[in-house]
Order: C-alpha cells, then sequence, then structure tokens
C-alpha cells in the first residue's frame, strides 16, 4: 500500500514580489513499512518536503496524497485529525514541555485523542518500559540528558501507535553514542511495522533506511550528489 504520494509538487515562497522555489515538481512515492532517509544540501528543500507530507503545510501546486486522500482537498480539521490518529513527530530539538513531566509529555498524544484515563495509563507505562524510561517518569525535561530526552521524545511519538513516524535530523543534538541509540530505537521501530520517514545529513544515520531520496535545488535528483555536502 502506499501511504504516501507526491505528484509534480510545488513550493513557492513570496516576499516583497520574490519568489523562492522551495520545491518544484517533486514526485515520490512511499510503502506501507519503509524507512526512508531524505538527504541533501542545507537549503536544499528537505524541510519544506517533510512538511507537506507529514500534513503541516500545504503545496503551492501538485497533490500530497495520504492514504490515497489528497491532503489539498481536507480541511484544516481534517487535517488534524488525520495527524492525531495516524502521525508521531521526533524533533531534533525534542520539543518537550518543560512544564510537564516525563509522564505527562508522553501521555499528551493520548489525551488529544480523548482515550480513557485507565487505558492512556497502560498506553504510557508501555511505551516508558519499551524505551526504558520508567525510571524518569516523574521528571521534567530539564532535569534530563539529551539522551533521555530523545529517548521521551520518541516514547510521545509512539505512545498513540501512529502509521507513520516523521524523524526531522533526530539525532542532531545528540553525541555519537546516544545518537546510535536513537537509531537502533528507530530501526527497531520500523522492524515492527511502523513506517519511517527521516530527515538526516548524517551519512551513518541514512544507512539504517532501506531506501533514500535524495533532494537537490528542491527537485529529487536520482544521480549521486556526493560532491555536496550532507
Amino acid at each position: 500500500m502506499k501511504i504516501l504520494k507526491t505528484v509534480n509538487v510545488e513550493k513557492i515562497y513570496s516576499s516583497f514580489d520574490i519568489e523562492t522555489i522551495a520545491l518544484n515538481k517533486v514526485n515520490l512515492e512511499i510503502e506501507q513499512g519503509e524507512f526512508v532517509s531524505i538527504m541533501g544540501p542545507s537549503g536544499c528543500g528537505k524541510s519544506t518536503l517533510l512538511n507537506l507530507i507529514s500534513l503541516m503545510d500545504l503545496p503551492t501546486r501538485g497533490e500530497v496524497f495520504f492514504m490515497e486522500q489528497s491532503i489539498s482537498k481536507m480541511t484544516d480539521k481534517k487535517r488534524a485529525e488525520f495527524r492525531r490518529k495516524y502521525i508521531g513527530f521526533v524533533f531534533q530539538n525534542f520539543n518537550l514541555i518543560e512544564e510537564l513531566s516525563v509522564y505527562e509529555n508522553i501521555e499528551l498524544p493520548l489525551v488529544y485523542l480523548r482515550m480513557p484515563a485507565s487505558e492512556r495509563a497502560v498506553r504510557v507505562r508501555q511505551v516508558m518500559e519499551r524505551l526504558d524510561v520508567m525510571h524518569k517518569q516523574q521528571f521534567f525535561p530539564m532535569q534530563l540528558s539529551g539522551g533521555h530526552q530523545q529517548r521521551v521524545a520518541v516514547a510521545r511519538a509512539i505512545v498513540a501507535s501512529p502509521m507513520v513516524l516523521f524523524a526531522d535530523e533526530p539525532t542532531g543534538n545528540l553525541d555519537s553514542v546516544h545518537g546510535q541509540e536513537v537509531m537502533e530505537i528507530l530501526s527497531e521501530l520500523n522492524q515492527n511495522g511502523t513506517t519511517i520517514v527521516m530527515v538526516t545529513h548524517s551519512i551513518p544515520n541514512s544507512e539504517y533506511a532501506s531506501r533514500i531520496i535524495k533532494l537537490f535545488d528542491g527537485q529529487v535528483v536520482t544521480g549521486n550528489i556526493k560532491q555536496y555536502s550532507v
């Protein structure tokens, strides 16, 4: 099943009569269960593409399909519902809420889904055990190391059992040891059926993926772009 598809997608930003083409006729397909890495030099459109296929933004032209439904034809409410039900996010900067404990950060997506408290408690406990952060459940983000913060961020992203997990430079703020731990967690999630789409500059990280999509100047390129820093 094709879980994601883009057809001639363009994203253009306008400012003071100046147009910047961030994406130019991008066509790609991602199958359910794939682990895809999106790579390319800085400014090539990686994060813009991730925002579009994760239903966070709309293309200027072209179509993005999620589960065979055009996101341009969805209402804002419908896109938000799809994000809550089917999508998880892991960010470079963790994006944990400082005022909430580890337990509360992980629980939050389930609160948005209006899941009963008893079921939330079971889900949160399971995912904390899986990510080895049970002993940190009453801590606050500022009391955690970077590695533990990212573990909590991954736990929060998967607690609702999303169909697709989007990761934007998930090891960018971690040392090599903790970065490898996070990548092994993502790999395990993928082996258990979660589709993963990851933006990364890291060649070692990209090797965890089953397929690499390379971007250059807002376009998918099929050739080798090793001459440019990724």
